[in-house]
């Protein structure tokens, strides 16, 4: 009896052992055709092109693009239900640059819900990334803290290089990021700071709700404050950065801050690359082919707002 019972609980490990490689492969397959929601915001007062009530900038959907997603325009104003129901089918959300209330505006409102949404999912096991550049770094930070910890830098319009700190090396964002390209970063000044308000060092170090949830990956100084230029969170595939990578490669105005570099493109493309690939993570989509052709932005037209515009093309909705 012992050999047969020995025998068979090798065929059963090793059955069990099969199982679990099948259950891992599954898990780890990616999907090759993410789609990646933007939030529209309200339109900036005094806009000439402005159409409808809300925009969305056409270099966050070029960035997206390049880096192999497809964009869906999530519109503000819209109900509960309707984001979840846009939240099931997509594969990740960015929060885009601009400059809207934080706590009261319609882009504010609509964020809070994907921000509970995706922490709800990833409790859950449904990996969901969520992206901020500039306006979107600082409304993750007060949708974390609770409330609005910022404090005002003289950033407006100036590139800057990264103080990294020694938890990047590490960080899933820059661990696989060229050594060279990590250089120019902390070297040189390829970061583009277009922003007003920044989520000072010492705030974040005071707030016990933003040092659980974040780690700060690089900082930045003012010439009298530090603040936080790149962080993700611990526990949840949250990003977040304070300057513009997709500015090096989207947008043309003539301003300081403005950086076309060879290494400033490419910061812009593995930023972007790397927030897909995590985006390629998740499996959310749209109830039909139909329907997820429906919400594609393909079905908008871009407005060129001129060569002196801050920004050269954006997407418009009622």
């Amino acid at each position: 009896m012992c050999r047969p019972t020995a025998a068979l609980c090798a065929v059963l490990s090793a059955c069990l052992c099969a199982a679990h490689l099948c259950a891992a492969g599954r898990s780890q397959q990616l999907n090759h055709r993410p789609v990646i929601g933007v939030l529209a915001q309200e339109n900036i007062p005094g806009d000439q092109f402005a159409r409808g009530s809300s925009y969305i900038a056409a270099s966050y959907v070029k960035y997206l693009e390049g880096a192999g997603a497809r964009v869906v325009p999530i519109r503000i104003n819209r109900t509960e239900e309707e984001y979840a129901n846009t939240f099931s089918s997509i594969n990740g959300l960015l929060l885009p640059g601009g400059d809207v209330d934080l706590q009261t505006s319609q882009f504010s409102r609509a964020a809070r819900i994907f921000y509970r949404l995706a922490l709800k999912a990833n409790d859950a096991r449904d990996y969901f990334p969520i992206w901020g550049t500039c306006q979107g770094f600082q409304q993750l930070s007060v949708l974390t803290a609770n409330k609005n910890l910022l404090t005002l830098t003289d950033t407006k319009a100036v590139a800057l290089p990264l103080t990294l700190t020694p938890a990047a090396q590490s960080s899933r964002l820059f661990r696989s990021f060229p050594k060279d390209l990590l250089q120019s970063l902390a070297e040189e000044n390829i970061t583009s700071n277009f922003h007003s308000w920044s989520l000072s060092m010492q705030n974040y170090s005071r707030n016990s709700k933003l040092k659980r949830f974040y780690k700060v990956l690089s900082t930045n100084n003012d010439g009298k404050k530090e603040f936080i230029s790149t962080m993700e969170a611990y526990r949840y595939p949250f990003y977040a950065v304070q300057w513009h990578p997709e500015k090096s490669s989207y947008e043309w105005v003539d301003k300081p801050g403005m950086i076309h570099s060879t290494a400033a493109v490419a910061a812009c493309f593995y930023t972007g690359s790397f927030f897909v690939s995590e985006a390629m993570k998740n499996r959310h989509h749209f109830s039909s082919p139909k329907e997820e052709e429906r919400g594609l932005i393909y079905n908008f037209s871009p407005v060129y707002r001129g060569a002196e515009g801050i920004l050269v093309q954006n997407y418009y909705f009622d």
